[in-house]
Formats: structure tokens, sequence, C-alpha cells
């Protein structure tokens, strides 16, 4: 047996405060953002010489 009580849902929205149903996007701010990470592993990769070793990636 369980002690798990279910309420049937209502057809309306719940009352009082609520999470933001549609948030705002901010497309550059988006782009610019995947732009630094990227330029930020490419310099890591070129510059630096870092590598994924957990990707099976050997030197040699």
């Amino acid at each position: 047996m369980s002690a798990a009580t279910f309420q049937p849902a209502s057809g309306r929205p719940p009352s009082g405060a609520t999470a933001v149903v549609d948030p705002p996007r901010h497309l550059l701010g988006n782009a610019l953002r995947a732009v630094k990470v990227f330029a930020e592993a490419a310099f890591g990769v070129v510059i630096l010489g870092e590598y994924g070793e957990e990707a099976g990636i050997r030197r040699g």
C-alpha cells in the first residue's frame, strides 16, 4: 500500500509565483559565448598542446 496522494489536475494554470513560460532569447550573447568557448578550445589545442586522453587520442 502506498501513502502517496494524487490530486486531479485542474484545467486552469496555477496561481501565484510560477516559472517564466518563455524566457527571453539573447541570440547575440549566445553566439558570442559559443565563439568564446570555441576560441578557448582551439587555443588550448593549438598553442598549449592539450588533447583528449579520455577520448583515446594518443600522441606519437
